[in-house]
Order: structure tokens, then C-alpha cells, then sequence
């Protein structure tokens, strides 16, 4: 476990340092030029002495050697255009909030993912696994923005059930939450039926059916704990998801999140901004990857020899 462990770091600080890179060439290709965003009555002696103090009048490879030395040796990920403040700052009070909705997403996304996968695998063949099967398919195919849009104008405009964004109680939680698990839900549905029909076409399931045990006890007993290696998979893949994901859902919602963070970021060309908060969600998936990798080789024996 030790020597996997290390392996895994290894290659999560190489892809960390190529995401970097990405990250910050992709910014660079970004349309626009903050300087003039900055000025509002722009001429050329203030375009160039805001991009001076910007970093932006040099060459690229310095501009990236420099920056990267500040976020390695210091922290920092330079000052934001738009707040003023260092973008550590500003990271530091937005991902609470992306976590925060991310972890409940994904819980409701596993429970009723597995829920419907287990329901279809024991139905099998039924209208009942079709329903469900038809369910995971509108899951899958329905837009985030349009059905946090849908959400909000039927239980808060229409019905005044939930309120409509912003950060808060449990109640202002309830439809970012549930419209960001509803993709993860289908996928982990989909996922966890094939898992689990296939386990129990297993030699082992006879087995046990063969020594008298229930339906019930042979499902979850024995075959869930066999399917648990790709559904566990599916799951940290989901939370990968669920961190991009949730730049559309935050903006929708006006969740005060990385993803809004970043929306208003790029509006406003604010280019420590972008690189700060995409390497942190960078971080966050390929960390999340890692302790997939983890748990797989800890529930799968195979991977163990």
C-alpha cells in the first residue's frame, strides 16, 4: 500500500505541474486584455503602465516561471484584478461554500443512484427496470442550467417552497443540491445495475442460493459487496464532476462558490483570479482521484497481487 501510495502521489504532483501549465496557457488564450477593463478612460500611457504593473508586457515563460514561483514558494497566487485582494483570500472564502454543496450533492446523488441501480438489477426485465432505466436516461440527458431554472421557477416563484439562491440555512441548500446530483444520480444508477446484474450471474450467488439464503441476504450481502469496486469508481469520478460541475450550477443559483468565483473572474479577464481557482479545482479532482485509487485497491484483492 505504502509503495502504491507513493506512485500515486508521484504522478499526482507530474499531472498537477502539467495542469499548471494548461491552466495557464488556456488563460493567456482568453479574449480581451485586462488592462483595458482596468481603465476607464484608456490611453496608451495607462494600458501600458497597467500592464507593467500586471506582469503582462513579458514574455509568457517568464510571466509563468514567475507566477509559479509565488504559488510554490509563497502561496499566492498574485492579486486579483477585480476585488483587490490576493486570490488566496478570495479561494479561501469561496470553497467552503463549492465543498459544501459538492459533498451534499454527491451524497444524495449516491444514495439514490445506488437506490435505483439495486431496484432495476432486482426487477430486471420488468416495466419496473424500465421505468427506473427510463428515469436514469432523463437524468442523464436533462441540462444542469435548465433545470436549476425549471427548480427555481416552480418551488420558490410558483410555489414559495424554497428560496431562489444565495448561501444560508439547510433551505437554500436543498435545490443546488439536488439539481447537481441529478447527472451523478443517473450515471451511479446506471453503474451500480450492470454492476450488480453481473455479480449475480456469479458462480458464488448460486452458491449461496444453493445453501438456502434469501433473496435479500444474497443481494446485499454477497452481490452488493462484490459490485462495490466499480461503484465506488463511479463515485469519486462523480465528485470530479461535481466540482465542474458546479461552476453552472453556482452561477444559476448565485451559490457564492469557486464556480461563481470563476464565472465573474473571466468576465472581467481577471487572470490570477482564473489560474488561482482552476489549479485549486485541479487539486481538489486529481486529490479526489487519488483516494478512489486507494479505496479500489483496497476492496479489490486483484489489484493487492
Amino acid at each position: 500500500m505504502r509503495a502504491f501510495l507513493l506512485r500515486r502521489l508521484a504522478s499526482l504532483a507530474v499531472a498537477l505541474f502539467a495542469a499548471s501549465v494548461a491552466v495557464f496557457l488556456l488563460v493567456r488564450a482568453v479574449p480581451g486584455d485586462p488592462a483595458r477593463l482596468l481603465v476607464k478612460n484608456p490611453t496608451p500611457e495607462r494600458i501600458t503602465a497597467i500592464r507593467a504593473r500586471l506582469g503582462l508586457d513579458r514574455p509568457l515563460p517568464i510571466q509563468y516561471g514567475l507566477w509559479l514561483k509565488n504559488v510554490i514558494g509563497h502561496g499566492s497566487f498574485g492579486e486579483s484584478v477585480v476585488t483587490g485582494r490576493d486570490v488566496k483570500e478570495d479561494l479561501a472564502r469561496t470553497w467552503p461554500a463549492t465543498i459544501e454543496l459538492a459533498l451534499v450533492a454527491l451524497f444524495i446523488a449516491t444514495v439514490a443512484g445506488v437506490w435505483l441501480g439495486v431496484f432495476c438489477a432486482r426487477h430486471a426485465g420488468t416495466w419496473k427496470d424500465a421505468l427506473g432505466t427510463t428515469a436514469s436516461l432523463v437524468g442523464l440527458s436533462v441540462p444542469v442550467f435548465w433545470l436549476g431554472l425549471l427548480a427555481m421557477l416552480l418551488f420558490s416563484l410558483k410555489l414559495g417552497w424554497l428560496p431562489a439562491g444565495e448561501r444560508g440555512g439547510l433551505d437554500h441548500l436543498v435545490l443546488p443540491a439536488l439539481v447537481l446530483a441529478t447527472i451523478p444520480a443517473a450515471f451511479v444508477a446506471r453503474i451500480t445495475r450492470a454492476a450488480v446484474l453481473e455479480t449475480l450471474g456469479k458462480d458464488f450467488i448460486r452458491t449461496a442460493r444453493a445453501k438456502g439464503a434469501t433473496e435479500r441476504a444474497v443481494l446485499y450481502r454477497h452481490a452488493m459487496r462484490a459490485a462495490l469496486v466499480p461503484i465506488v469508481t463511479m463515485i469519486g469520478v462523480e465528485f470530479s464532476y461535481l466540482l465542474g460541475g458546479a461552476v453552472l450550477t453556482e452561477t444559476v443559483f448565485a451559490w457564492p462558490g469557486i464556480g461563481r468565483y470563476i464565472t465573474t473572474a473571466v468576465l472581467a479577464r481577471d487572470y490570477p483570479a482564473i489560474q488561482g481557482a482552476l489549479l485549486v479545482l485541479v487539486a481538489m479532482v486529481l486529490a479526489a482521484n487519488v483516494v478512489v485509487d486507494v479505496l479500489h485497491y483496497g476492496l479489490d484483492p486483484k489489484l493487492r497481487q
